[in-house]
């Protein structure tokens, strides 16, 4: 980068997180706004530059003082003003080092980290009524969680097993997997799972789709009216892990070639299944029920389970493979009727460690989804009442089926 761009980059980023610091002068006195934060990120950007031709010594000497400023504006804050909270000048001094990165033309992860930094200092509120909403056992679950994965994670060696398994990437993948169950959790959690039953499945199901599909049938016995708004939840709870699933197969194949093989058939199940949903809802969405009880996606137990299953998953299917050719494969989808996600990592895993061909793990990863929607059915039976299990064979089963003749007829053209 020349440097104009240098100093437009930098310019850009302080204005971006100062506008954020004097939206805040609105609630009380701000220290640093729009011009303190854009000067600084100036700062940092030139003196990266000069330190190019003077030695490194020039950027640590303006780090001293950029950090001898923070101090002070730190001891003002608490001591003078009576004000708690160290945001503002660890968010400046952040600022300086967005620029001197810029200096160093290390342009895309100082804009990274600016945008990262700005949203969340813009969503100061929701992150502390969220945290406080938090319980106990929650909040330790996730520190136990993330203590265990990213302890074990560097210590784990970094190659395949039997020619089968990578433990290091098999925690990685558990703790990707983790993570965006946790952020549907969150939004279950900010909103309410009383807020309607269409909200409450769609997201639930990012989190964990049979566990929601289970607590939104209990609603059914409630009364015999509740059904079909039930039914709609369920659907739209198969839809979020038709698009989850996709999602999971594209993080294990970054390359997109399952994913793509993939969302032919997925886009025909997700449609039908929208149509279902349609038909069945009729302004249910606005029902509210009881607290839907699903376990944090960050506690070592839902981890387990799924680190587990998808891991005997892919150590049957290599065998199988091994035994029965692609036959083998194609019946593990059946452990979809306990984890559809656990089957796509598995067979994504073994089709990107060249065990088994992309579009056999394609057609065993959409079976999975349809197994995964059969799953609906069982679910329905056990934990609902009998008008919505009629209503959810009937509903699932044509699903089903639709499903498995766009899979036949996609792999016959």
């Amino acid at each position: 980068m020349d440097f104009m761009t240098k100093l437009a980059i930098s310019f850009l980023i302080g204005i971006m997180v100062g506008i954020e610091r004097e939206h805040r002068a609105i609630e009380h006195e701000i220290f640093a706004g729009v011009r303190t934060y854009s000067i600084t990120c100036i700062t940092g950007m030139l003196t990266a530059y000069v330190s190019e031709a003077t030695g490194q010594g020039f950027v640590y000497v303006a780090a001293l003082f950029i950090g001898a400023v923070c101090s002070i504006v730190t001891y003002s804050k608490i001591f003078l003003f009576k004000r708690i909270g160290v945001t503002s000048p660890i968010s400046l001094f952040f600022i300086f080092v967005v620029g001197v990165l810029v200096g160093y033309d290390y342009g895309m992860f100082a804009i990274v980290s600016s945008i990262v930094v700005a949203i969340l200092l813009i969503q100061k509120k929701p992150l502390h009524q969220f945290v406080g909403s938090l319980t106990k056992e929650e909040l330790y679950n996730a520190i136990q969680f993330l203590a265990v994965a990213f302890i074990l994670y560097p210590v784990m060696p970094d190659r395949e097993f039997f020619g089968v398994i990578n433990f290091r990437s098999a925690i990685l993948i558990v703790i990707l997997v983790s993570l965006i169950s946790f952020l549907s959790y969150v939004l279950l959690r900010k909103f309410g799972t009383t807020s309607g039953i269409c909200y409450s499945g769609f997201v639930g199901g990012f989190v964990n789709s049979e566990a929601t599909t289970a607590a939104l049938a209990g609603l059914s016995k409630r009364a015999k009216e509740m059904a079909d708004p039930v039914l709609t939840g369920i659907l739209l709870c198969n839809i979020s892990m038709l698009i989850r699933n996709l999602v999971l197969a594209l993080i294990v194949d970054p390359t997109g070639q399952i994913t793509l093989s993939m969302l032919p058939v997925h886009t025909v199940i997700i449609l039908v299944s929208i149509l279902m949903a349609l038909r069945y809802n009729k302004k249910f969405c606005s029902i509210g029920g009881e607290e839907l009880k699903i376990e944090s996606p960050f506690s070592l137990g839902q981890a387990f389970k799924f680190g587990t299953a998808f891991t005997l998953i892919l150590i049957i299917g290599s065998f199988a493979y091994k035994v029965a050719g692609t036959a083998g494969i194609y019946i593990t989808a059946l452990g979809a009727l306990v984890s559809s996600s656990g089957v796509i990592v598995s067979v994504t895993l073994l089709a990107v460690s060249g065990n088994i061909s992309y579009i056999t793990a394609a057609n065993t990863a959409v079976l999975a989804s349809i197994m995964g929607t059969v799953n609906k059915i069982l679910i329905s039976k056990i934990s609902g009442s009998s008008s919505l299990f009629t209503l959810a064979r009937n509903t699932f089963g044509i699903i089903a089926v639709i499903g498995t003749l766009a899979l036949l007829l996609w792999n016959s053209i």
